[in-house]
């Protein structure tokens, strides 16, 4: 099977898979216990943590929370933040290409009375600096920006969005992160974020652990209560075993990822030029991409043509594809990304995702694209007129 899919989930690691077995076989007591075994536990949660904010270069680990994956620690940032904020104003800035578990979770503060501006963005998914900051008002609070999307790969201009946001020491400034680990530089130190969301599944390791890094000084309130753990923001006995794993895959992916992004921004220009190659596909998003887009996603549409289709076809030669972002691909509603982008609701409806992982080379990306050319050929005669 070539798995192509690599934004939704990934493989984990060989030496992931033993560091979780092992841990979950030898240290299984509560980190919370008083007891020797119970020590032992909380002594590899707190080096996980370390090991973490190393890898990050952030190197205070109190720094950094575990949650059960990247929805968590978005809904626990904005949430948390927009809450414990709420009587410095009541205004939230977001744009229209978020992920689900930051664009729905801003709609529902909108019923709770929080004001959300939903900033655009242009045809390359990228949103502009400059209507943030004319958004900003007095009772702004928050802004929640992906780093990477993770429909398109479209990066956003981070560090011009923090060093804004540094001149405003009233608004919290919260990244997405999920799709950038491992393959987009960050800098959490100089770039003026407040809060940053990161899940181990995305990077090879453990599904049902997530990160979600608060600068010091930064308030959230809790969306749980019943324990201590976490420092009281996430209560409930850690998953030590998926956290110690989690740690190592991400000191993997960040050790790695200079080469990883080099390597994958070689595939990506051989899978676009197969897409310019096959008139039928139209590719969404940027066909640059020093600092617009990441190495490993790439999405183009077959107008007229349903992309489960596609996807089908595609899974019958051993070849794993995807539609919109997992959170969402069973929905039969055109990707509000695309749309976003100003992609007609065709083109919109139709998108499909190529994301790349370390298994991949040159071999690989020749079968699907010799794929896709014989896809498309048997599709022709089917296409939708509309």
């Amino acid at each position: 099977m070539y798995y192509f899919d690599h934004a939704a989930s990934t493989p984990p690691h060989e030496d992931v898979i033993r560091t979780m077995a092992e841990v979950m076989a030898k240290h299984y007591a509560n980190p919370s216990s008083l007891h020797r075994s119970g020590h032992e536990a909380g002594h590899l949660l707190e080096r996980a943590r370390a090991v973490i904010g190393a890898a990050f270069g952030v190197t205070e680990p109190k720094e950094w929370l575990f949650t059960s994956g990247g929805t968590e620690s978005n809904n626990l940032a904005i949430i948390g933040a927009a809450r414990a904020y709420s009587k410095r104003g009541k205004h939230i800035i977001t744009t229209a290409i978020e992920h689900p578990s930051v664009y729905d979770t801003c709609l529902a503060l909108e019923r709770e009375g929080f004001h959300i501006t939903i900033l655009p963005v242009n045809e390359q998914g990228v949103v502009s600096v400059e209507a943030l900051e004319q958004a900003l008002t007095d009772e702004t609070i928050l802004v929640s920006i992906m780093h990477v999307n993770n429909e398109t790969g479209a990066i956003q201009s981070i560090r011009r969005i923090g060093e804004l946001l540094k001149q405003r020491r009233t608004t919290v400034f919260h990244v997405d992160g999920v799709q950038s680990v491992g393959k987009v530089p960050i800098d959490l130190q100089s770039s003026g974020i407040d809060l940053f969301s990161a899940s181990a599944h995305k990077v090879n390791g453990p599904r049902g652990v997530g990160l979600l890094y608060i600068r010091d000084g930064i308030m959230l309130e809790p969306l749980y209560h019943g324990g201590s753990q976490e420092r009281g923001q996430r209560p409930g006995t850690e998953n030590v075993a998926g956290i110690v794993a989690a740690a190592k895959a991400f000191r993997l992916a960040l050790e790695s990822q200079a080469e990883r992004a080099e390597r994958m921004y070689a595939l990506r220009e051989r899978l676009l030029a197969c897409i310019a190659e096959i008139p039928e596909l139209v590719l969404n998003g940027s066909t640059n991409h020093a600092g617009i887009a990441a190495p490993n996603i790439v999405n183009f549409s077959y107008p007229g043509m349903k992309p489960e289709v596609i996807v089908h076809m595609l899974e019958k030669h051993k070849i794993s594809a995807s539609t919109k972002s997992a959170c969402s691909s069973k929905s039969d509603d055109p990707s509000r990304v695309l749309l976003a982008m100003g992609a007609s609701r065709e083109r919109a409806a139709s998108g499909i995702r190529i994301s790349f992982g370390d298994e991949h080379g040159a071999a690989e990306l020749e079968w699907l694209c010799r794929m896709l050319r014989m896809v498309v050929q048997k599709l022709k005669p089917l296409e939708r007129k509309e």
